[in-house]
C-alpha cells in the first residue's frame, strides 16, 4: 500500500520540475547569486499602462455589448420571422374593403378633392379607408388638446386593437414625432402620423398607404432591419424616410419612428 501511494507524489513532483537540490560532498556552498536591482518604472510610463489596461478593457465592454445586442436582434428577428412564415392568412371581408379604399386613393394630391368631410392629413386618408368597412375611427370624440392620430389610438387601445407583432393588411400604423409638431426643435412630439397597412412580405417589409407632402402614395418598412434604408448602393429599400433632415437633426427612417399596429376588427 506505501508503494503505492509513493508512486504519484513523485510524478507530481516531477511533472511541476520541483526536484530536490544536491549538496556538493566537500566545500563552503556557495552563495546564492543576487538578482540585479530592476530598473524603476516612470510615472508617465506608469500611467501609460493603465491608460493600455482601461482601454481594453473599455474595447471588451463594447465588444460584449454589441454581442449581446446582437443576440437580442437576432432573437426577435427569428420569432417574427417564423411568424411571418406561419402565414396571415387570408384578410377579413372589412380589412379587403380597407384596403381597396386606400389602393383606389393613391396618386390623390388633395383629400379635399375626393371628399370634403374628412381633413386633408394622414388621418383623413384611414378615415376614408375605415368608412369603407363600416367603421367611424373618430366618433368617440377628441379629447382636449388632442390631435386625430392620438385619439384613434386611444381607442384602438381602450378597445384592444394594438398589437406589435405581425402586421395584416387593413391595420392601421402609428408613427411618433414625423414631423416637429409644437416647433421646438426637439423630438418630443409624441404620434403624429397614421398610415393604412397594404402588404406584408416574407421578408419584413410592409408597404403602407398614407397622405405624405405629396399627396397619397406608398411607403415602406422593415420589420427585421428598422434602421436601414437600403441594401447596398442598388438594392431594394427597406425603410423610406419619414422626417426629413432639420435644424441640425438627420432624417429618419420609417422603422424607427415605428410605435405599432392596430387591428380593424375591434375598432
Amino acid at each position: 500500500m506505501r508503494r503505492l501511494l509513493l508512486v504519484p507524489v513523485c510524478l507530481l513532483a516531477a511533472c511541476a520540475g520541483t526536484a530536490p537540490a544536491r549538496r556538493p560532498a566537500t566545500g563552503p556552498v556557495p552563495p546564492a547569486p543576487v538578482a540585479p536591482a530592476s530598473e524603476p518604472v516612470s510615472e508617465a510610463s506608469r500611467m501609460e499602462t493603465m491608460e493600455s489596461r482601461a482601454a481594453s478593457l473599455e474595447a471588451a465592454a463594447r465588444a460584449l455589448s454589441a454581442t449581446v445586442e446582437a443576440a437580442r436582434a437576432l432573437s426577435g428577428a427569428t420569432s417574427l420571422r417564423a411568424s411571418l412564415a406561419a402565414g396571415a392568412g387570408a384578410p377579413s371581408r372589412v380589412a379587403s374593403l380597407i384596403v381597396a379604399r386606400a389602393v383606389r386613393l393613391v396618386g390623390v394630391k388633395q383629400l379635399g378633392r375626393v371628399d370634403r368631410g374628412v381633413p386633408d392629413d394622414c388621418s383623413g386618408l384611414v378615415r376614408l379607408a375605415y368608412l369603407e368597412g363600416g367603421i367611424d375611427l373618430v366618433n368617440h370624440g377628441f379629447l382636449n388638446g388632442e390631435n386625430a392620430v392620438t385619439a384613434i389610438y386611444r381607442r384602438a387601445e381602450t378597445r384592444g386593437a394594438l398589437h406589435h407583432h405581425r402586421p395584416r393588411p387593413g391595420d392601421l400604423v402609428f408613427f411618433r414625432e414625423t414631423y416637429d409638431r409644437n416647433r421646438d426643435g426637439k423630438r418630443n412630439d409624441g404620434l403624429t402620423h397614421i398610415a393604412v397597412v397594404e402588404s406584408v412580405e416574407r421578408d419584413g417589409t410592409v408597404t403602407f398607404i398614407h397622405r405624405g407632402s405629396k399627396g397619397i402614395a406608398r411607403s415602406r418598412l422593415n420589420l427585421f432591419f428598422p434602421r436601414t434604408h437600403r441594401i447596398g448602393q442598388d438594392g431594394p429599400v427597406l425603410n423610406d424616410f419619414l422626417r426629413a433632415a432639420s435644424q441640425g437633426q438627420r432624417a429618419w427612417l420609417t422603422g424607427e419612428l415605428l410605435v405599432g399596429f392596430a387591428s380593424p376588427g375591434p375598432l
